[in-house]
């Protein structure tokens, strides 16, 4: 046992009579997020007043302690004064020693009735431990803090579990601004999340200033949509040693990612020379993978590489690099001689082993500048030199391979970390990527696998959570995403796995959600979850039960009027009798609501069928050319062609995500005929198509231009054949295309849980 443990557990015994380790989650210091590694609390307070102030020894603890003083300025209007000398009372002191053994990122935090210390190996650690003092001051609880004021005294030894503690974003799809960048490093600094991987490059957009390469900006960084308008933006060398410098304040090293050998259209819209075919491109509008690359058997493409990482090492002084390596479409090596005869000459079985000469000269180029490069899992298929390190993504497998071998790994797995994907039900939750991830999945991830051997466990430097940018193009949505399941990352990397309870981390929520209020930060909350769709109709009467993805009050009211703070809480299920509109919101401990749901309550008797006879199976399909962005955008033209389909989905061909798409297939889509009901009572229709009719009712009307997830609505039917009206356009909007949908419809009745499709039984004309 070393010095430090005999210190800790001696303090542990003088105060057991009137203390205890992590205490009662009703103490307000378990609002410490992350959660320290140990806490004991004294029966003693601390009084801040206007006669404390700090004592620090050397310059650079002066800095921090400035740092927080206009911080906490900015809150109660009064400067503690810093200095060096003077006497111990009533003073927070900063002390940097080396005698107790610390590791690099460890603080003691220890506050008595006369004085506060906080103890620490390195500048960084001196950092957190006042972070974590500050989240002790009552800073967020109110309006206005009057001095003086007392915090309880407390003991905390803490130190990270994890030394990579990250969060990553993508600026290439959507580009954000560096005041909004700055926002969130302020944000992730307070949770000690001390890394920032930065996406600036993909095929949408290159977004960094490249002096000798200056097309990289001129045309790298502009997209055009189909509609003409343009996406553009990028960072230029001044802005990004300005954001370096800021990030560097906050003890956040900054990581930029430089995609090859895949995701480089944006590169080769500006010098098409580096493709194997030396045709002109353009930057790419579609999400998805483009099957275009960098061309492996040109020595200028590696000249261009080392061009571009000379630039960024004035740039980026942190030792880790990301170099891409995902998702590279290897076809145009396979049919390049220049390829071809690069495999020949080194001996490479086939493309993957081209892929890993390919990173294995970038990475040599890093080794120049004297930095290490990360890639993407997939880098693994051609084998890695023994120095690389890999970031797994598409799951944790190619961490667990990579750690086993020897090399360090950062874990940022797709079902775990993608904070760009859900984290409530797609149907009631604002539109994100797809997938689903709560935030307790986030919160109870453990970055270590049980496959990984215990010796190479070492070997995994941490975690991150990945923020991709495809439908997060305004800020307030990136936010809405991040916080606060990149808080619940921030303790799975920062707190030992037996100290983390994902209930006492719920508890501490309300303490967290002042904070993000307190910086303007559009957090999740909640919502009212249960009926999927906004229309609810019913014959007799309906029970509507709401749930939440974790414990959070929720309101309503059914006079029309919006919810607030003295609404009716929702505590059982709804009865409904008579048409009614519900409007029911989640509700926080401060009074902040979420988004209010507005459900119509409809009650119908079902629609009789319409008296058919002689109908043929399927429908009549008309189509009119054109690329329009909405159904009021059409106009019929000569390009009209009537034809009659089987299925729905003959309606069109459906492409892979990402595929490229056929623009002359642009058009309009009218299906006309008729579903066959099979018996009596409400059901409910799900699609993506553009509008659905039945029964003459506009059930279905997707009106933002990108349809990715689909809408349902539901109805009162009686047994028979009714009217069915599907319009569909085949377009691209905001990067996504329709010809990535089916052209499908669903349906279930009210009493059913799946849907089933209405199939080539079902339709006629």
């Amino acid at each position: 046992m070393n010095i430090r443990s005999i210190f800790f557990f001696f303090l542990i015994f003088m105060a057991c009579k009137n203390s205890e380790v992590l205490p009662s989650s009703t103490d307000h210091f378990l609002s410490i997020t992350p959660k320290p590694l140990r806490v004991v609390s004294k029966n003693e307070k601390f009084e801040i007043n206007k006669n404390t102030s700090f004592l620090c020894k050397d310059e650079s603890s002066k800095i921090i302690a400035n740092f927080f003083v206009e911080k906490i300025k900015a809150r109660i209007n009064h400067s503690f004064t810093v200095s060096d000398t003077g006497n111990t009372n009533n003073r927070i002191q900063l002390i940097k020693e080396n005698t107790l053994g610390f590791e690099d990122e460890e603080y003691h935090l220890s506050i008595s009735e006369n004085d506060i210390k906080i103890k620490a190996k390195t500048d960084r650690g001196l950092f957190y431990g006042m972070q974590t003092f500050m989240q002790l001051l009552p800073l967020y609880n109110h309006d206005v803090i009057q001095l003086p004021f007392k915090i309880n005294a407390v003991d905390i030894e803490d130190k990270p579990r994890f030394s990579w503690r990250g969060m990553h974003l993508d600026v290439s799809r959507h580009f954000f601004s560096v005041d909004f960048i700055k926002k969130q490093l302020d944000v992730l600094s307070l949770f000690k999340i001390n890394k920032f991987h930065w996406h600036l490059t993909d095929d949408q957009g290159w977004r960094i200033e490249i002096k000798k390469y200056p097309k990289l900006t001129t045309i790298g960084s502009k997209r055009k949509d189909v509609d003409g308008s343009y996406h553009q933006g990028y960072y230029t060398q001044e802005e990004i040693r300005e954001v370096v410098r800021y990030a560097k304040d906050r003890f956040i090293d900054i990581v930029p990612e430089f995609d090859t050998p895949g995701h480089a259209i944006a590169i080769l819209a500006a010098y098409p020379e580096l493709s194997c075919d030396n045709k002109e491109y353009e930057v790419r509008n579609l999400w998805g993978i483009e099957s275009s690359i960098l061309c492996a058997g040109k020595e200028e493409t590696y000249t261009f590489i080392e061009n571009v990482i000379k630039e960024l090492s004035f740039l980026f002084p942190y030792e880790y690099y990301h170099m891409g390596g995902d998702e590279v479409p290897k076809e145009q090596w396979k049919n390049s001689l220049t390829c071809q005869q690069l495999k020949k000459e080194k001996g490479l079985k086939d493309e993957n082993e081209i892929q890993s000469y390919f990173m294995s000269r970038v990475e040599k180029i890093l080794e120049k500048y004297n930095k290490k490069m990360i890639g993407w899992d997939e880098i693994l298929e051609g084998g890695i030199t023994p120095t690389t390190n890999i970031m797994s993504w598409q799951g944790e497998e190619g961490g667990i391979k990579a750690a086993n071998e020897g090399h360090d790994v950062i874990m940022t797995p797709v079902e775990y970390t993608y904070l760009n994907f859900y984290q409530g039900d797609y149907k009631v939750e604002p539109l994100a990527f797809g997938g689903y991830i709560s935030l307790e999945k986030t919160y109870n991830y453990d970055p270590i696998p049980k496959e990984i051997k215990i010796d190479k466990r070492k070997h995994i430097l941490g975690a991150q959570g990945n923020l991709w940018t495809e439908y997060a193009s305004q800020e307030k949505t990136i936010e809405y995403l991040l916080y606060p399941r990149i808080i619940a990352l921030a303790e799975t990397t920062w707190t030992p796995k037996e100290n983390k309870d994902f209930d006492n981390f719920l508890k501490r929520l309300n303490t967290i959600y002042n904070v993000l209020d307190h910086y303007n930060i559009s957090h999740h909350i909640p919502l009212p979850e249960g009926p999927t769709s906004d229309k609810i109709t019913f014959i007799d009467s309906v029970n509507l039960e709401f749930t939440t993805t974790h414990p959070v009050k929720m309101i309503y009211t059914t006079d029309g009027t919006d919810p607030n703070g003295n609404s009716e809480e929702y505590t059982k299920p709804l009865l409904f009798t008579e048409t009614s509109e519900l409007r029911i919101a989640s509700i926080l401990d401060n009074g902040k609501m979420s988004t209010i749901r507005k459900l119509s309550i409809i009650k119908e008797k079902p629609i009789a069928p319409l008296n058919t006879s002689e109908l043929s199976k399927g429908l009549v399909m008309k189509e009119i050319k054109g690329h329009f962005k909405n159904v009021n955008d059409i106009k019929n033209n000569t390009k009209t062609h009537t034809s009659t389909i089987k299925r729905i989905k003959d309606s069109n061909t459906t492409y892979s995500w990402g595929h490229e798409v056929n623009e002359d297939n642009f058009r309009a889509v009218f299906l006309d005929g008729f579903v066959d009901i099979p018996e009596d009572g409400v059901y409910y229709f799900s699609s993506v198509q553009d509008q659905v009719w039945v029964a003459d009712q506009l059930l279905i009307d997707y009106k933002t231009p990108l349809k990715k997830h689909p809408k349902e609505s539901s109805i009162a039917l009686q047994k028979g054949k009714h009217k069915l009206k599907i319009v569909y356009l085949n377009n691209i909007a905001k990067g996504w295309a329709t010809d990535w949908n089916t052209v499908e419809l669903k349906y279930r009745k009210a009493s059913e849980m799946n849907y089933k499709e209405v199939d080539e039984h079902m339709i006629f004309h």
